[in-house]
């Protein structure tokens, strides 16, 4: 029997909607393309509730704050998955060649 153990290479990205791990960050990809990929993340995450905050909610029913609230926790969590990798590399001693 032969049992498939994760390449430690590629980090799963936390996930709720399914039971295996779709989404992978590369662990040795350049800490700088990280970083960005995280930026882009929270800025996005930040305007959209920027704009949020500038509408009036009594325009909106339930289902779209949750819908908003949803959006922002996904973002949020893909950037606290990243920042993850990023302070796993930056906690490492030098790699060894």
């Amino acid at each position: 029997m032969t049992t498939n153990s994760p390449d430690p290479r590629f980090t799963p990205m936390k996930q709720i909607a399914t039971s295996y791990p779709v989404l992978l960050i590369d662990s040795d990809a350049p800490l700088r393309e990280l970083h960005n990929c995280a930026a882009e993340r929270l800025n996005a995450v930040l305007q959209y509730l920027n704009l949020m905050a500038c509408t009036s909610l009594p325009d909106y029913a339930e289902n779209d704050i949750n819908t908003v609230t949803n959006i922002s926790r996904i973002l949020l969590q893909d950037v606290r998955d990243v920042f993850g990798v990023i302070e796993q590399r930056g906690f490492e001693g030098p790699k060894k060649q």
